[in-house]
């Protein structure tokens, strides 16, 4: 009893029901077994809230006013004007956090947020920019952040996916982008919609079985007796041993995930604090929130939610502030009922893009892509709130401060995690594989 104590106790997982069936999961070898951590974690799970196609950081979060007051002179690019911002900035919270009045709710968590206005990467080009991000290689198939994280540290719900993306785009590199690539097939990411469509309308597919638990029950066990067979005989195949996994998981899934995305079940406070209802322009975003705070409240250890409408080279006087505002509302939202709910303190919620977009201008009205310095910020799960971390120049060019490249940004997210990215290693093709090659610092500034 004393070992299962100590499980309980260094796993992070805590005491409750989802503990003692993270602890039985554990005892039955179970490949998403809760592991125990490198060293103690401040986050158990994390929430990624994906920005598809390159927020712009000088409109949102890195204050420049040098760049306003320069508004109009030539850009370093040749041919370019510099472009100040349209909107304001203001200080924000006790911290007094310098945020664009583009996010007027979101500026009420000030306090929550870590503002990391250093961020940078290699190539100013979506999809290589976009799988940099998601997997830390740009060229290769590799595993997933997400993968990398379950395969680390298991889940605590056997009955539902330990990692979970809601409305992953099919472009900029599709499945890779949640992929498990040479790790087990049990890792990947289960997906839950995709970006083009209301997720209102997403559904998981065969989630209903079409006889009775116990007929299914049998014919799984055929299925999962040929499959073992086949195993047997090749001795090693991973296609097969992911589907023994999938089918095991995808049988208890029947039972909770419809009941996890279930969103009736919700107060129509909660549904109004989201922004949820027919016709708001925060009722998509809205609803992909609420479904990542579900899922992590019953055990998911990795959920990833997309949003995709963030290129602006063109007219981003007017589609920068709306799609501004579809986020803004549900993301203030998010963070305030993650901390109502006592889950905030251990949830790292992370929000990127790919990259971020000049300072200068492209064509009369839009911005292009900028690789050199962007910014990302990160809440909760141990992160100090109400500070910036890094910099860049005072226009906005190019990161010059506490620098945050990708590898460094995986490297601080596995740290808060419990897990150090130097350990975290896979053996393939005869050598040791990290999601973070072999760079990446951890930026232990920001840690509290």
């Amino acid at each position: 009893m004393n070992s299962r104590r100590h499980f309980l106790q260094t796993s992070g997982v805590g005491f409750g029901w989802l503990a003692f069936q993270a602890l039985a999961q554990a005892e039955s070898g179970s490949p998403l077994a809760v592991k125990q951590p490198h060293f103690s974690a401040k986050a158990k799970r994390v929430i990624f809230l994906c920005m598809r196609g390159a927020p712009s950081h000088v409109d949102t979060f890195d204050h420049k006013p040098k760049l306003t007051a320069a508004s109009g002179k030539d850009g370093r690019a040749p041919g370019t004007k510099l472009h100040g911002s349209q909107w304001k900035f203001a200080p924000q919270g006790k911290s007094g956090l310098p945020i664009s009045e583009l996010f007027p709710h979101l500026s009420k968590r000030a306090d929550d947020l870590c503002l990391i206005n250093s961020m940078h990467t290699e190539l100013p080009a979506h999809a290589q920019s976009f799988l940099k991000l998601h997997t830390g290689n740009a060229q290769f198939v590799r595993p997933s952040l997400g993968a990398w994280a379950l395969y680390g540290l298991g889940t605590v719900n056997e009955n539902l996916p330990g990692f979970v993306t809601i409305a992953p785009p099919t472009l900029f590199g599709g499945a890779q982008n949640y992929g498990s690539a040479f790790l087990p097939a049990i890792y990947q990411g289960t997906r839950v919609g995709v970006d083009a469509r209301p997720v209102v309308n997403a559904q998981m597919r065969n989630i209903v079985p079409p006889v009775g638990s116990v007929a299914q029950r049998k014919e799984i066990e055929l299925v999962q007796a040929l499959n073992r067979e086949k195993l047997q005989r090749d001795q090693v195949n991973p296609e097969v041993e992911g589907a023994i996994e999938s089918f095991e998981l995808a049988f208890k899934m029947q039972s909770e995930m419809p009941r996890v995305m279930d969103l009736t079940k919700e107060t129509q406070q909660t549904l109004d604090a989201y922004g949820i209802g027919e016709g708001n322009a925060t009722d998509d975003f809205g609803r992909k929130c609420l479904l990542a705070r579900r899922m992590v409240e019953a055990g998911v250890r990795f959920v990833e939610v997309t949003h995709s409408d963030w290129d602006h080279h063109f007219k981003i006087s007017k589609d920068l502030p709306s799609t501004c505002e579809s986020v803004d509302q549900p993301l203030a939202a998010l963070l305030a009922d993650l901390d109502s709910r006592g889950l905030l303190k251990d949830t790292l919620v992370v929000w990127s893009g790919e990259f971020g977009r000049t300072p200068h201008a492209q064509g009369a009205d839009g911005r292009d892509h900028n690789s050199k310095g962007f910014t990302a910020w990160m809440a909760g799960g141990g992160v100090k709130g109400g500070m910036r971390y890094g910099s860049t120049d005072d226009l906005g060019y190019e990161a010059v401060e506490d620098k945050m490249h990708t590898h460094d940004f995986h490297a601080t997210i596995l740290h808060l995690l419990g897990l150090d990215h130097e350990r975290l290693t896979y053996r393939y093709a005869g050598r040791d594989f990290r999601l973070t090659d072999v760079k990446g610092s951890v930026a232990k500034k920001i840690i509290a």
